[in-house]
């Protein structure tokens, strides 16, 4: 590859790493970093150290157009009054090249969903299994998701938009009953090439919680304070009935707010607000869940 563009990649990645901390920030600050920048100082936080690295994973032409695809990992060591922790995350990003000059560079976040079906919210029927006697172990469930947050359990099949099935596997290690087998719209369960459309879609996942009596419950909390390791929050960023995103708690900050990991954009110990994500509006709404039995 033209060392011209390779190093221009390296530049910009560079500056961007500068970005993030306020004795080496300029003037011109991206978009996205301004929004978690901003984000962390209404919560009392502060990003005090950063390291940011990219991946090539593909590259394209089109007429006089080059693309590089490529994966940007980020880790950002935040203070928050006495506790310091360390946030992770993996950005899809494109840049794209006219001639060898770098014209545009964009983050790809994708808000899941399942294409091949519809859904319709009268199809998510609670189980008709008894309940499992083993309790729901959050540590299990944590340990799961610190495990696989950056990474694929070969057990499972791996979705383009994978958050939901990352937290279903998440939920099953700590205990969570599968229940409602072969019915993909009735339960929550997975086998082999099959599984139920809470287990892979955001949206099913919500209002399978919102109503299951039986096997994995989630019990509806009304702030994000209520929630403890192992519970669950559920997106819709447009604001318009449609749930599009799903992440697990691992941790609580200094002002007991949830930190938490997900996938599609892997992220670890992230803020639960998802300010900074670039699917994010005004107009966003939150369940909260509390998973029992």
């Amino acid at each position: 590859m033209n060392q011209k563009i390779i190093t221009q990649l390296h530049r910009m990645i560079k500056e961007r790493n500068h970005q993030f901390v306020e004795e080496t920030r300029r003037e011109n600050v991206d978009s996205l970093v301004e929004k978690k920048i901003n984000m962390n100082k209404e919560r009392g936080a502060e990003i005090v150290r950063s390291f940011v690295e990219g991946d090539i994973i593909r590259k394209s032409r089109m007429e006089d157009h080059l693309y590089i695809d490529y994966l940007q990992r980020c880790e950002y060591l935040i203070k928050l009054k006495d506790q310091v922790y360390l946030e992770e995350q993996v950005e899809s990003r494109r840049a794209t090249f006219v001639g060898d000059q770098l014209v545009e560079d964009n983050v790809f976040e994708s808000q899941e969903q399942e294409r091949d079906v519809k859904l319709y919210d009268q199809m998510i029927l609670e189980g008709n299994e008894s309940t499992s006697n083993r309790s729901y172990n959050r540590w299990e469930a944590v340990r799961y998701a610190e495990r696989w947050w950056d990474d694929y359990n070969p057990k499972y099949r791996k979705f383009t938009d994978n958050c939901t099935n990352f937290i279903s596997q998440c939920l099953h290690a700590g205990g969570a009953k599968m229940n409602g087998y072969p019915n993909r719209s009735n339960g929550w369960w997975f086998r082999s090439n099959n599984w139920s459309f809470s287990w892979s879609v955001a949206h099913a996942l919500r209002w399978y919680l919102s109503g299951a009596n039986s096997g994995l419950r989630g019990e509806e909390k009304e702030s994000a304070y209520d929630l403890e390791l192992g519970d669950v929050i559920c997106y819709d960023f447009n604001g318009d009935g449609r749930w599009q995103h799903t992440t697990i708690v691992v941790e609580k900050d200094a002002n007991g707010e949830p930190l938490v990991n997900a996938q599609t954009t892997n992220s670890r110990m992230r803020y639960w607000k998802y300010e900074d994500s670039t699917a994010w509006t005004p107009n966003i709404k939150y369940k909260f869940f509390r998973i029992i039995g």
